[in-house]
């Protein structure tokens, strides 16, 4: 049924937007010209993207779908592109149904600005700008890359109808709002606070983790800036001259952005020592260690020889306490013996996740031993078990501090994800999940997961292990002008094909380069354990200026493998 001219209102439009499709299984071009548009259909206010050669207005609408197929209906199986048990899992149900996302043809599509959840503005650094845009429903929608400028003006047309919020993470981040907000009656159940629509919310945390974690406190912090203004006072708009969005311009020479990248120094040379080779230099006359930092700090520096690793990983994985002796060591063996055969005569059923035997191998590999073992990967799983909860919250949690920290060393990087539809890095879910161990070698493993059990130098160094390697690969990401399908695919043929030390010289030296500069954002210091509150009595990043300077000697010199003598620890 045509709509009459009366029910159709163009209120703004802009050629030279490109859509960026990530087609899967075509060798067509993903980059397609197109216009986009805000119209108001019978009233009601949407956001349009039609390409050149099917300009319709006035087309039908159809469901969204980014499949060829009957009935239109959305793609909703996400293609991880490895191995499906190391997908984002959950079991949440979905509540409610959101607006669809609407096209007229392959790619085109009207959305309602009702249902429009986020933008995200982003340029690079010698490149042209783009915008990405969330639905309320979780609709993913390609990236729009402005060829020939206009998103500034297409900023200020849309606040015609919406707020763009700010995100408090990251700047460049707008959550959307209607302009009539609504007052206290307002209830809890429509804001949707911290809505988990099962599937739905995966797809939203995949295509956007800052939207997703942060929108719920957003939707009440804006529920009750509305609900607890004055009666007389307007509701609150955003005139172009507010700072938080762009200045007015005919022309668009890039946004002026809030960012976390920070200007770094040059990264420390780190060098790796030798592996820890002896182990009763350290023991006193009656068994105890005299000093353990100083063995952690040389396991962190070049792991441990095959000879000592059973008996260290005892200590690493808290098997055995730092200061028993040799006979209180017997003792604690017998009773754990013990207490594990009496739980295992109780045990009907065990149900390991999926994932965790990958953490078993190595170790039932080091100890020979079944009750080491148990007891052994009881101590690995204090420090992973969250990842194996069925809510994920943990997962999700990771991949947010790795973006933290992936914008404030690289921003251009960031913003090439970003532009593929990968802003959010599921494609390092599964380094996360089980610590890089199908990423590298079996020997590997053991020297890496012994190097993150020492707990230095910094809490989440497993996050920066995993900087370094996707810092190690932006030239061929980049370079390449890979898509989505296409970066997936780069870094799972990683696996087996990453140095170790390489990678570890690599995250230890970012870690000193944000350590040592001056203006670190408080965000990035909360990830790596960094931050102290100004009226905090403890000991402050910045008083431990004089012992990093003398481990950034230490790497240059070399890890004093031979000397057993108790010493400065990392801080």
């Amino acid at each position: 049924m045509e709509q009459s001219a009366e029910d159709y209102k163009l209120i703004f439009e802009k050629e030279g937007v490109y859509l960026h499709t990530n087609a899967k299984r075509s060798n067509q071009d993903t980059s397609i010209p197109g216009f986009i548009r805000i119209v108001e259909r019978a009233g009601l206010p949407a956001l349009e993207w039609s390409p050149l050669e099917h300009d319709s207005r006035n087309a039908p609408a159809v469901l969204y779908s980014k499949k060829d197929g009957d009935g239109g209906e959305e793609d909703t199986n996400f293609d991880p592109g490895y191995e499906p048990d190391w997908a984002v899992i959950s079991t949440v149900k979905k509540e409610r149904e959101h607006v669809p996302v609407k096209n007229s043809g392959q790619w085109a599509f009207s959305l309602p600005l009702s249902e429009l959840y986020s933008l995200r503005r982003s340029r690079f650094s010698l490149g042209r700008n783009f915008l990405v845009l969330t639905s309320r429903g979780g609709h993913p929608l390609p990236p729009l890359h402005f060829h020939r400028g206009g998103t500034r003006e297409l900023l200020r047309a849309l606040q015609r109808y919406i707020i763009l919020d700010p995100s408090p993470l990251d700047g460049r981040l707008f959550l959307a709002y209607p302009q009539d907000s609504g007052t206290l009656p307002q209830s809890f159940d429509r804001l949707q606070f911290l809505d988990d629509g099962g599937n739905d919310l995966v797809s939203r945390f995949i295509h956007d983790p800052y939207a997703t974690t942060f929108g719920g406190f957003s939707k009440v912090t804006n529920f009750f800036r509305a609900a607890l203004r004055p009666p007389e006072s307007p509701i609150h708009t955003r005139t172009p001259q507010d700072p938080s969005l762009p200045p007015q311009s005919d022309e668009e020479p890039g946004f002026e952005l809030i960012t976390c990248g920070v200007e770094l120094g040059p990264k420390p040379d780190v060098t790796r020592g030798p592996p820890l080779d002896k182990w009763e230099e350290f023991l006193d006359s009656e068994g105890r260690v005299t000093c353990p930092e100083k063995i952690k700090e040389l396991v962190f520096r070049g792991g441990i020889t095959h000879s000592l690793r059973k008996e260290v990983w005892k200590f690493l994985l808290g098997f055995y306490p730092w200061n028993s002796t040799a006979k209180e060591r017997e003792d604690i063996l017998r009773v754990k013996t013990d207490e594990y055969f009496r739980m295992k005569v109780q045990w009907k059923s065990v149900s390991y996740v999926q994932g965790m035997s990958d953490l078993l191998s190595p170790i039932l590999f080091v100890t020979q031993n079944e009750v080491e073992s148990f007891w052994c990967l009881t101590g690995f799983m204090e420090l992973v078990h969250q990842n194996f909860e069925e809510s994920q919250e943990a997962m999700k949690q990771q991949l947010l501090q790795l973006s933290i920290l992936l914008k404030a060393l690289d921003p251009e990087l960031c913003d090439f994800l970003d532009s593929q539809d990968s802003g959010s890095l599921c494609f390092c879910f599964r380094w996360l999940l089980i610590w890089f161990k199908r990423e590298f070698s079996f020997e590997d493993i053991l020297t890496l997961w012994e190097v993150l059990w020492t707990r230095l130098p910094c809490e989440n160094f497993h996050l920066l292990i995993a900087c370094s390697i996707l810092e190690s690969q932006r030239e061929e990401l980049i370079g390449s002008n890979h898509d989505f399908n296409t970066i997936l695919k780069h870094i799972n043929e990683l696996t087996m094909k990453l140095d170790l030390q390489t990678v570890l010289r690599g995250a230890e030296a970012i870690y000193l380069q944000l350590f040592l500069c001056k203006e670190l954002p408080v965000m990035v210091k909360q990830v790596l354990g960094l931050y102290v509150p100004p009226s905090s009595e403890e000991e402050s990043p910045d008083s431990q200026a004089s012992e990093t300077q003398r481990l950034l000697s230490q790497s240059q010199e070399g890890a004093a493998a031979s000397n057993p003598a108790c010493g400065p620890s990392y801080p």
